[in-house]
């Protein structure tokens, strides 16, 4: 543990001891080897102040990408809770919509039924003018009608009671 820090041969860099396992804990963190060189190094090089504002930077410009992320994952929800909302509201339009074409569907069929009575009251006024002026021929026609309809029905009737 007191051991030198490793310096590269031409002395601008620190070699650090790599280990292939990841400290899972903050202690095992700062015990890891890679961290105690680094530790040690800039104890040495009396760089304390130098690593704390490097250290702090970088610190900050974490919590502020980790803030933009979170205010942009924020801003995202909110755009799809309004398409939500537009969506919803597009649907309920469209069923108002809809209510409001069974509504005049159903009112339709009324008018057209108070067309043919209003249709039926004025034929109805027409039908006796209609009436007086033709009277007699229609009459002698339904007589004569009626008169060959009977004669049909009644030659049936007599060839039945001969057999």
């Amino acid at each position: 543990m007191a051991e030198k820090v490793k310096l590269s041969k031409d002395g601008s860099a620190i070699d650090f001891v790599q280990t292939d396992n990841i400290p899972t804990s903050m202690k095992k963190f700062r015990q890891s080897p890679e961290i105690e060189g680094f530790y040690r190094f800039i104890y040495e090089n009396d760089l304390q102040k130098e690593a704390f504002e490097i250290l702090e930077r970088i610190v900050n410009h974490r919590k502020s990408a980790k803030k933009a992320l979170k205010q942009e994952a924020a801003q995202i929800k909110k755009t799809e809770q309004a398409q939500v909302k537009a969506v919803a509201a597009a649907e309920a339009q469209e069923v108002k919509q809809a209510a409001k074409a069974a509504i005049k569907a159903a009112k339709a069929p009324v008018a057209v039924k108070v067309a043919p009575k209003a249709v039926a009251k004025s034929a109805a006024k027409a039908a006796p003018q209609a009436k007086a002026k033709t009277k007699a021929p229609v009459k002698a026609a339904s007589k004569t009608a009626a008169k060959s309809a009977t004669k049909a029905k009644a030659k049936p009737a007599a060839k039945g009671k001969k057999k």
